[in-house]
């Protein structure tokens, strides 16, 4: 994989926050290199100079001075390697801040088309790999290359002949296999990293799922699906690691290679009095030293790879445009007018959902969207606090167009209440709260009981403080409902929008919950989609949608005048069933 300046631009941008630590994580870097070049010199002193003349004075205080800079190495380490990685994870904390707070500006159409797992991969999977590059990245290449060029001026001044033929002669032959490999390497660990957001995704969807597996006695086929991930992941791994070993394995017969040449030649020299034994041990010391950047380097072409691979998927969301652009304008005091003039919206190229919607709707008017599914009954309630956006045509709310507002204004006023209750794991307090974050616990309560819920709530051991499961799985699904109209009365917004929100419930749940939406909807622009036609027949206004557009609209009893009208096709049928509907213990 190429990685572009840009791309390198960003990554390095993360520092900037953190350029004090890492300004003195190199520092100690540095230190630390030019102590390591102290010992081969040491040595080839101590054997030709102190050893032969039995200077042992001499001797002990260069070990002594040896000792105290392997003291200093030691500070030096421990602070590079808390302090460095301490750096490492801030710049995976920030990177990981930034992706949460895109995520939560991307439109609705974004995720419909991307899967919660694979998401929940980059965030947390990929973003790991990026602590060990962050750290160890630009410190290893910094330290092997003032070992590799620190080495080569000190064996030029040593043995030159013998230093040109190892630099020139063997080094950049392990430099061309270290990047011919690098591709084969990259493409593994790329690989690896989309298996990981596959079988993360096909976890996190086989476990939302579990309930309705279990009820289908589906577990064997479950773990079926698994496998199969499973081993496709265990592939990816396997070329990954292959890649990977044939590039250490390469690298580690050019390392012994390069010793056995420096002993070999450096034997030969020595015999023909050309370097001193001194030198020569010496010299094996700083081609050992040579390896160590070479080492260095090799971690870094691994950790360049994880880490960028890594790096580049989060760049690839990030890249993305964020959320539908808001404008200037605050709405506030909202009236709750809302006009639709000649919209037109489609969710793909391929099928339009709406056409030509021409619509007007009166503030504190409660309005109904009836017809058959897939008429764009809750594509409409969806663009209004644009959710997506409309290909063709206009919206306003209160005589401005809604692209004109702030997308925080604009929704801020807008109440909704679906079939599909979500619930936050936490307690029924957090939940209802979740409405409007800082309201006391008396406004609280107030709500519950509008929503007819602080009597079951009361009930229990725990009351408010109650947990309410993942997804509120320990309730029932009234009991959710509940719970999500209390944070709308919470929230008290003037324009409500109730989809489908007791279509899922039992007759006598619906009862109770309809006094609820009841209350909930006085003194508010409302639009209603129900699924029940006989829970709208109160409401000012009924539009009737099919893929036509607006087919009719009207009061109920205007509506159900028509003699061949579609509203009292669907009524009547509706009614019909109902009537007819086989009871369990008849």
């Amino acid at each position: 994989m190429k990685y572009d300046k840009s791309m390198i631009k960003r990554f390095i941008s993360y520092y900037k926050e953190h350029k004090f630590l890492f300004t003195l994580d190199l520092i100690a870097a540095f230190f630390l290199a030019g102590i390591q070049l102290v010992y081969p010199a040491a040595t080839t002193k101590i054997v030709d100079d102190y050893i032969p003349t039995g200077q042992i004075d001499k001797l002990l205080i260069m070990v002594a001075i040896l000792v105290g800079l392997y003291l200093v190495m030691a500070g030096l380490n421990y602070f590079m390697h808390y302090w460095g990685h301490v750096v490492g994870i801030r710049i995976e904390a920030s990177m990981r801040s930034d992706f949460f707070r895109h995520l939560q500006k991307m439109q609705f159409k974004f995720f419909d088309e991307n899967r919660t797992g694979k998401l929940m991969s980059r965030i947390v999977n990929d973003l790991n790999l990026i602590t060990e590059l962050a750290h160890h990245g630009p410190e290893d290449l910094f330290i092997s290359l003032v070992m590799f060029f620190g080495s080569f001026v000190v064996l030029m001044t040593k043995q030159w002949q013998l230093a040109l033929i190892i630099y020139f002669g063997v080094i950049p032959i392990m430099v061309w296999f270290s990047v011919s490999q690098r591709s084969n390497m990259s493409k593994g660990f790329k690989a690896v990293r989309e298996k990981t957001a596959d079988i993360n995704a096909q976890i996190e969807n086989a476990l939302s799922g579990i309930r309705v597996s279990k009820s289908f006695t589906n577990e064997e086929y479950e773990i079926k699906r698994f496998d199969e991930g499973n081993m496709l992941f265990l592939g990816a791994k396997n070329m990954a690691y292959k890649a990977m070993a044939f590039f250490i394995t390469g690298m580690g017969f050019f390392m012994s290679m390069l010793n056995l040449i420096v002993l070999a030649l450096g034997g030969i020299f020595a015999t023909r009095g050309i370097i001193t034994g001194g030198e020569l041990i010496g010299f094996l010391l700083y081609i050992n030293l040579v390896m160590q950047p070479i080492r260095r380097l090799t971690n870094f072409t691994q950790q360049f790879e994880q880490g960028m691979s890594g790096f580049a998927r989060f760049d690839e969301i990030m890249n993305i445009e964020a959320e539908i652009q808001g404008g200037e304008i605050e709405l506030k005091n909202a009236q709750g007018k809302i006009e639709f003039r000649n919209v037109s919206f489609s969710y793909n190229d391929d099928e339009q959902v709406l056409k030509d919607i021409d619509l007007s709707i009166s503030p504190g008017t409660n309005i109904a969207l009836v017809g058959p599914s897939g008429g764009g009954k809750s594509t409409i309630c969806h663009l209004i606090p644009r959710f997506y956006d409309i290909q063709q045509g206009e919206i306003f709310v209160d005589g401005v167009n809604i692209k004109d507002y702030t997308l925080e204004s604009l929704r801020q006023n807008i109440g909704l209440v679906q079939q599909d209750v979500f619930l936050f794991t936490g307690t029924i307090a957090d939940n209802i709260r979740y409405g409007s974050p800082n309201t006391t616990d008396e406004e609280m309560i107030e709500a519950a009981i509008k929503a007819s819920i602080h009597e079951y709530v009361s009930s229990l051991p725990d009351k408010y403080e109650t947990w309410v499961g993942e997804k509120g799985i320990r309730l029932s699904g009234g009991q959710k409902q509940r719970i999500s109209i209390a944070r709308v009365f919470l929230k008290n917004p003037p324009i409500l929008i109730l989809d489908e929100a007791t279509s899922s419930l039992d007759n006598e749940t619906e009862v109770v919950i309809q006094k609820s939406l009841e209350e909930l909807t006085q003194g508010r622009t409302s639009l209603v989609i129900a699924h029940r036609l006989s829970t709208i027949r109160n409401a000012d206004i009924i539009f009737v949608l099919s893929g036509d557009g607006i087919v009719e609209r009207g009061s109920h009893t205007q509506l159900y005048s028509k003699e061949d009208g579609i509203y009292k096709r669907l009524y009547d049928a509706q009614f019909f069933a109902e009537q007819n509907k086989p009871h369990l213990f008849d």
